[in-house]
C-alpha cells in the first residue's frame, strides 16, 4: 500500500506542482521517489507532529495541496487538535496519509496501535476518511484524492498487502471509492469489511466455503448509502469485519448508515447485524497482526 500511495502521489505530482508531501521523520524507504523528483516539495518536519499539521494547514490555505504522511497513532492522536482546529473548521486541502493501521507496527507496543483512529477522524467536520482494502484500491483512492478538495484521512496497512481486486478497470466503475463487490451470492448473507483485513476475510470464506456476498467499503465517511440501501434490501445477515475497536468504527458507521435508511423510508426494514472487531480490549503484551485477527474471531463469519 505504502508504494502505491508514493507512485500515485509522485505521478499526481508531476502534473500538479502545488502538490507538497510533509512528513514526521517518517517514511525512508518509501518518500524516496518523491524526494528525488520534488526536492524544493517534500518537507522533513522531524518528530513534531503538530508542527506539520500546522504548516500543512499554512501551505493549504495559501493555495497548496498538501499530503501529510506518519505512523497511523501519531498522524491522528498525537496532533488532533490542530487537525480539527487547523484543517477541518477551515476545510483546509489537507491529505492525512497514515501508515500501520491495526496492530501493524503492534512490536513496538500500543503506543503505535492504529485501532481507534476510525472513530476519532470520522467524528471530524469536513473529514472525508479512506481505508483502502489493498493497493488497487490505494492507487485509486489517491488518484480520487488529488483531484478534489478539502480534507482527507487516508489509512494504510504496512507492508506486503495482498491485491485482492485482479482488474483495476472493475476498482474504476465504483469512483469515488463505494463498495466494491469481491464475491456475490443469492444467500442473502453479506460481509461488508474495510483495509487489509479484507483480504484476511477473502480467504477464511474460501477455506470454510461460506456462501456469502462480500464487499469492501474504502469510504467511511461519507458513507455510500446509495449502495449500502441496496445491498440491505436484499441482504438477510450483514456482518461488519474491522482491523478495529467495535465502538465507534466501522461496524458502527453501517449501524448509523442503516438506521438513516430506514428512518429516511429509503430501507423497509433493519437486517440481522453482526459486528466483528475489537471489544474494547488493550491486549496483555506486544501485539501482532495475528493476535488482533485471533481476537476478531473470524470463525464467527460462518455462524
Amino acid at each position: 500500500m505504502r508504494t502505491a500511495f508514493i507512485n500515485a502521489l509522485i505521478a499526481l505530482a508531476e502534473k500538479d506542482e502545488n502538490i507538497f508531501l510533509i512528513s514526521g521523520d517518517l517514511g525512508f524507504s518509501v518518500v524516496e521517489g518523491f524526494v528525488e523528483k520534488f526536492p524544493d516539495r517534500f518537507i522533513n518536519v522531524g518528530i513534531a507532529e503538530q508542527n506539520m499539521i500546522g504548516m500543512a494547514a499554512g501551505l493549504a490555505l495559501s493555495g497548496k495541496t498538501v499530503f501529510v504522511y506518519s505512523i497511523v497513532s501519531f498522524a491522528t492522536f498525537r496532533c488532533f487538535e490542530q487537525i480539527r482546529n487547523d484543517v477541518c473548521y477551515h476545510q483546509a486541502n489537507v491529505k492525512i496519509v497514515s501508515v500501520g493501521s491495526g496492530f501493524s507496527y503492534g512490536t513496538q507496543g500500543y503506543t503505535h496501535y492504529g485501532i481507534e483512529d476510525l472513530a476519532v477522524m470520522r467524528a471530524l467536520p469536513n473529514l472525508t476518511v479512506y481505508s483502502p482494502a489493498d493497493p488497487v484500491e490505494t492507487q485509486m483512492i489517491v488518484e480520487q484524492m488529488g483531484k478534489t478538495h478539502g480534507p482527507v484521512y487516508l489509512r494504510l496497512g504496512k507492508a506486503k498487502e495482498t491485491i485482492i481486486h485482479a482488474d483495476i478497470n472493475k476498482v474504476a466503475t465504483h469512483l469515488p471509492p463505494a463498495m466494491i463487490p469481491i464475491m456475490e451470492s443469492q444467500s442473502g448473507k453479506v460481509i461488508l469489511t474495510t483495509g487489509v483485513i479484507s483480504a484476511t476475510v477473502c480467504q477464511q470464506v474460501v477455506n470454510e466455503k461460506i456462501d456469502c456476498s462480500i464487499y469492501s467499503v474504502p469510504t467511511i465517511k461519507p458513507l455510500d448509502l446509495k449502495s449500502l440501501a441496496t445491498i440491505a434490501s436484499t441482504a438477510k445477515q450483514i456482518i461488519t469485519v474491522e482491523e478495529h475497536q467495535i465502538s465507534g468504527g466501522f461496524g458502527s458507521a453501517i449501524l448509523e448508515g442503516l438506521e438513516y435508511l430506514v428512518s429516511s423510508g429509503q430501507l423497509a426494514a433493519m437486517p440481522k447485524i453482526k459486528r466483528l472487531g475489537l471489544n474494547d480490549m488493550i491486549p496483555d503484551y506486544v501485539g501482532s497482526q495475528d493476535y488482533l485477527r485471533q481476537h476478531i474471531d473470524l470463525a464467527q463469519l460462518k455462524m
